[in-house]
């Protein structure tokens, strides 16, 4: 009998003494691990494409600004060409390659036009609202409306080049 709880006290502490590795810890540390750089990589592909972003943004806007200072040297020399017009006929100066070149015409409402619709519709409206005498109040609400609208419409030509600001002569 001391024999036997011998090999049974021995058997159980080999038992307890189990050298193999978890492997369930092992494959929840590899998951986490591999959930983490799968986030990273996301994150870095999300600063990738936000850069890639505003490198457009910024190559949007020197576009832009190259247009604008083409428009306003081609306006600027469309300007200082003279053209006569004599009994009927319009001739313009012809330039050094034998053909003269026109700048593109403006097509749609300038600024200073839509400004000047869209303040005097909510002008009209805002008068309205708040005049007792509805005509009264539209007309004067229109007509400060239009004019507010104009100005800040003209502002906003005059910085996309649409319309330059006349030299004075001093």
């Amino acid at each position: 009998m001391k024999k036997l709880l011998m090999v049974l006290s021995i058997t159980a502490v080999f038992a307890a003494c189990n050298n193999k590795p978890d492997n369930t810890a092992t494959v929840d540390t590899v998951a986490v691990k591999q959930r983490a750089i799968a986030e990273e990589q996301a994150k870095a592909n999300e600063a990738a494409r936000l850069q890639a972003l505003e490198n457009e943004r910024a190559n949007l806007a020197a576009e832009r600004n190259r247009l604008a200072a083409t428009r306003r040297r081609v306006a600027n020399s469309g300007s200082s060409s003279s053209s006569s017009n004599v009994g009927g006929t319009t001739t313009t100066p012809a330039t050094g390659s034998g053909t003269a070149t026109e700048a593109p015409a403006k097509k749609g409402w300038s600024d200073a036009a839509k400004g000047t619709a869209i303040g005097a519709a909510a002008g009209a409206i805002g008068g309205m609202l708040i005049d007792k005498n509805d005509a009264r109040g539209a007309i004067i609400g229109g007509v400060v409306g239009a004019g507010t609208g104009y100005v800040i419409g003209r502002a906003k030509d005059r910085k996309t080049g649409r319309v330059q600001k006349k030299p004075t002569d001093n």
